[in-house]
């Protein structure tokens, strides 16, 4: 524990992503099994502990400190983990730290019923960063700058194997990831995966800049707003993977029982919904789609109201032939054909643009204001499917955003690196004219979309603006003007103002904009689609 404690410091005291992997890569060539399993399966988020939340830290501290103290601190410092390991009573023991192999063992047949009592007494045998370091672990919140990316290409440079291969042979395996350190590091045969339904990296694109490609070489097809996902069936099973390569499939039921053929099929998930709305292909819109995402089950009648299907881009393997070295026009002949085979309900084919040139392509692209459309895919017709984002091959020309004047009214400070300013900020729009008295209402929350020079002009403003405070929420004085972008904005019951927006971000900050001249809810409105 106290070498993943020193690794954790370091990285968080780290900016640099060079930096990141060494210290990684070293960390993982020099620890042995099955110590750097578990840190590798804690530092990607692969361990759940159901015993330990935020609250059972909280608990923890009220029993042992003053709760206002410790809500003062919380709210200073940012972070739980953080928090308690500072303020936690030091044991009058000399410290014993275990090894994560063991401290993983106790969390695991830690229970609701006895936490309160077995938690404390791993938190004695360690100091300061010995503590945090478990706390991290027992409840996943890393919050340490490491992707699970990075962390593949860190296990890659540890060992001298290509990160391609890490990637293939990753998923389907189980922490400490015996297996993967045997061949990596000694040199066995890789995990045996053939039966398996086991996610695939996906292919990637790059933000397209018009001048650099030919569009004689590419292929064009919608980016459709719903969900990237992989649907795998293998060995009598399917499931469907998220673009993180989460196992979604028991959120999506229907799309699992609906694939009888053997392949990995790459697509967009998305649902019909009672306003179908868009001439480009019926699927509702994200906001629809959302209403089904992260549930553990679906019922009968969500299913019913809300039917998911899958429109695909790709096949990558198809009845145990890999396809990704064929070029993406061999694919797509074999994906057509495929696609005659499967159920209509639940998959369709994402059409290929017909445009004769880029100033026709670009008129389409900005008529397609439709609830699930993105943008446009540009594909190079003679690439193969390849992990990540390959320069040259696939590229993403997203359609312009949405842009509106709103008010600025809460603030509340970030997490991690942020925890120090006031980067949370929500804003709204005015309920009428504001010169005869009309309010704010919240319509959208953003916290990137600044540089850091203006994030510290913005913790000031907060700072000095403040008028009333809930918690750790400031209250501003309703003075500044931020320009959001937005991709799209919906109805929605759970917000005051009745209307969702879709990726918020703030595009500028008009201090120069009187307050008074923002936008009204009703600009917003008109841009609902049913």
């Amino acid at each position: 524990m106290e070498a993943f404690a020193r690794l954790l410091d370091a990285l968080v005291y780290t900016r640099s992503r060079n930096a990141k992997l060494k210290l990684l890569a070293d960390y993982l060539h020099d620890t042995p099994d099955p110590d750097r399993g578990w840190a590798l399966a804690a530092l990607t988020d692969g361990l759940d502990f159901p015993a330990v939340k935020s609250s059972t830290i909280r608990n923890l501290m009220s029993e042992r400190i003053d709760p206002v103290l410790w809500t003062l601190s919380r709210d200073y410092v940012g972070d739980s983990a953080e928090t308690a390991s500072l303020l936690w009573p030091e044991s009058d023991t000399v410290p014993s730290p275990p090894s994560i192999s063991e401290a993983v063992g106790h969390l695991s047949r830690m229970t609701r019923a006895n936490v309160m009592t077995e938690l404390p007494v791993l938190l004695d045998r360690l100091d300061a960063n010995g503590r945090y370091a478990l706390l991290k672990l027992a409840t996943g919140a890393m919050r340490i700058g490491i992707s699970a990316r990075l962390a593949k290409t860190a296990f890659a440079q540890a060992f001298d194997v290509a990160v391609e291969d890490v990637e293939e042979h990753w998923h389907g395996q189980q922490p400490p990831y015996t297996e993967l350190f045997a061949w990596a590091a000694h040199g066995a045969p890789p995990p045996d995966t053939e039966n398996l339904p086991l996610f695939r990296p996906f292919m990637l694109a790059h933000p397209l800049d018009e001048g650099e490609v030919d569009l004689a070489e590419f292929a064009a097809e919608w980016k459709w707003d719903g969900i990237r996902v992989q649907v795998v069936r293998a060995g009598g099973e399917t499931r469907v993977y998220s673009r993180s390569g989460d196992d979604i499939s028991a959120t999506f039921p229907e799309i699992t029982q609906a694939l009888e053929i053997d392949a990995v099929l790459d697509g967009e998930l998305l649902v019909r919904g009672s306003h179908q709305g868009g001439a480009e292909g019926g699927a509702a819109s994200f906001n629809a789609l959302q209403q089904r995402l992260g549930r553990k089950t679906v019922s009968k009648r969500m299913r019913a109201e809300l039917p998911a299907f899958v429109r695909l881009y790709d096949v990558l393997i198809l009845e145990g032939e890999d396809l990704r070295e064929r070029a993406w026009h061999e694919r797509r002949d074999r994906l057509e054909a495929l696609v005659a085979d499967l159920d209509t309900e639940r998959f369709d084919l994402s059409q290929v643009i017909e445009a004769d040139d880029f100033p026709a392509l670009a008129a389409l692209r900005e008529r397609a204001r439709d609830d699930a459309i993105e943008g446009v895919m540009l594909k190079r017709r003679a690439s193969p499917y390849v992990a990540g984002r390959k320069t040259g091959l696939w590229y993403k020309w997203k359609r312009d955003p949405l842009l509106v004047d709103c008010v600025l009214m809460y603030a509340q400070r970030g997490s991690g690196k942020r925890s120090s300013f006031y980067s949370d900020y929500t804003f709204g729009c005015w309920d009428g004219d504001p010169d005869a008295g009309a309010d704010l209402l919240p319509v959208g929350k953003a916290y990137f979309g600044f540089t850091d020079e203006e994030l510290k002009w913005l913790d000031r403003y907060v700072r000095n603006h403040t008028v009333d405070r809930f918690g750790p929420v400031r209250e501003t004085d309703k003075s500044l003007v931020f320009e959001v972008a937005f991709d799209s904005v919906h109805a929605s019951k759970r917000h005051k103002s009745g209307l969702a927006m879709r990726f918020p971000r703030i595009n500028r900050i008009r201090a120069d904009k009187p307050a008074h001249e923002a936008d009204r809810i009703d600009a917003l409105r008109a841009l609902v689609r049913d």
